[in-house]
């Protein structure tokens, strides 16, 4: 494992000199052969299904691969290929005195350890987000998705021609392994359900990115229009009940009678929760809690008291009731009027996204190339030393440049 994590790093760094058209160029090769190698694709994630009898019904829709998912995964590759180049970028620029300045670029962080479970397409999404950003990337799929994590790592290494830039990996032991070396890992990303993610947490010394649950909320307000509320919540529920970004809990504002909302979820086949045990709950199933409040601050309180920082919607055609929910509510995505599934990578324009971030530091929300990055500082100057400021013979000036 030790050796794997240094051909990734040394690929990342090879990968770094390489030019914007050559990155470019093997995007696209990789986004073309998903979609002329999709037979054997498809035919390798049928095996997977065929052997998740037992997998929850969730975790199936998750590990289900089809064609409109393979030309979507296409189409955001080729976003990503098509972006601006995001390495060397000068963040800033200040002159410490003169003839000696100081820049501030983006670079890659190094080396990512991406752990998913169920969802194959996990893997070509993470590889072009590599790929573009110039880290070295280690993958492990879950063992449902053998098959179709395979074939899809075939596919990305013949399409990319860089080398051992992406590896895979596939046993628990083998993971484990790759989490005591915080020596060449640079941080790992776990895309997968509560336990897992806390599982990475306790268990390594690297740098954990990702969020543990998904609980997210939509409340509709005192001046919501009824219709828009319904539209909202259903597509927030329904439209893919297992994904971290689904409705889990819905508040709704005193003045607002609650039947319609909670008769369009039941014809919609939710079932709907009003008294949970524990209103911190991520039901990954069309089923919903429901909650009335008495205001907007007791649905802030009510999310900050329960929710996982991930997503939030208000739903109201009262600005100003909208501009305290969008300033009061800290998660990493808040929306008015518009359903919480527009939180993911590809839906905000960045191609894809090696998961979403509810962390404070660093990323936060879906994370895309620019989660990907950090800074290093590039100093030029003409022989110059600090003896001649310690002793008062020089002076800075640190001026913006």
């Amino acid at each position: 494992m030790r050796e794997l994590a240094r051909a990734a790093r040394e690929a990342g760094n090879a990968l770094q000199q390489r030019s914007t058209e050559d990155r470019r160029a093997a995007l696209e090769r990789l986004a073309q052969a998903l979609l002329d190698r999709s037979d054997e694709i498809l035919a390798s994630n049928a095996l997977d299904l065929a052997a998740a009898d037992d997998l929850a019904p969730a975790l199936r829709a998750r590990l289900s691969l089809s064609q409109a998912k393979l030309d979507t995964l296409a189409d955001g590759i080729r976003s990503i290929a098509a972006s601006d180049e995001p390495l060397g970028r000068e963040v800033a620029r200040r002159q410490l005195a003169t003839g000696l300045e100081l820049t501030q670029v983006t670079s890659p962080i190094g080396v990512l350890l991406v752990i998913f479970e169920s969802r194959p397409d996990v893997l070509p999404q993470v590889a072009a987000l590599a790929v573009k950003s110039g880290n070295g990337l280690l993958l492990k799929g879950g063992s449902e998705a053998r098959h179709s994590n395979r074939c899809l790592h075939a596919v990305v290494t013949e399409a990319l021609e860089l080398g051992p830039v992406v590896g895979l990996v596939e046993t628990r032991g083998e993971i484990a392994e790759l989490l005591a070396l915080d020596d060449v890992l640079d941080l790992v990303i776990p895309r997968g359900g509560n336990a897992l993610v806390r599982h990475i947490q306790e268990n390594t010394r690297i740098p954990v990115l990702g969020h543990a649950d998904g609980v997210c909320h939509v409340y509709v307000d005192a001046s919501a229009d009824l219709e828009m509320a319904i539209r909202i919540v259903l597509d927030a529920k329904t439209d893919h009940p297992s994904a971290c970004n689904a409705m889990e809990t819905l508040l709704v504002h005193c003045d607002v009678d609650p039947e319609p909302l909670v008769q369009a979820l039941t014809r919609a086949g939710v079932t709907v929760d009003r008294a949970p045990a524990d209103w911190h709950l991520e039901y990954g199933a069309l089923a919903c809690a429901v909650r009335v409040v008495d205001s907007l601050e007791d649905a802030v309180d009510h999310i900050h008291a329960h929710g996982s920082g991930h997503t939030e919607s208000i739903v109201t055609d009262d600005e100003e009731a909208a501009v305290r929910f969008l300033s009061s509510v800290d998660s990493a995505c808040v929306f008015h009027n518009a359903s919480t599934r527009f939180a993911d990578g590809y839906r905000f324009g960045l191609g894809a996204e090696v998961g979403i971030s509810t962390s404070r530091i660093h990323a936060r929300g879906p994370v895309g190339v620019e989660g990907l990055l950090t800074t290093r500082w590039l100093l030029r100057g003409h022989g110059d030393t600090v003896g001649p400021f310690t002793r008062g013979e020089r002076e800075y000036t640190w001026v913006e440049a």
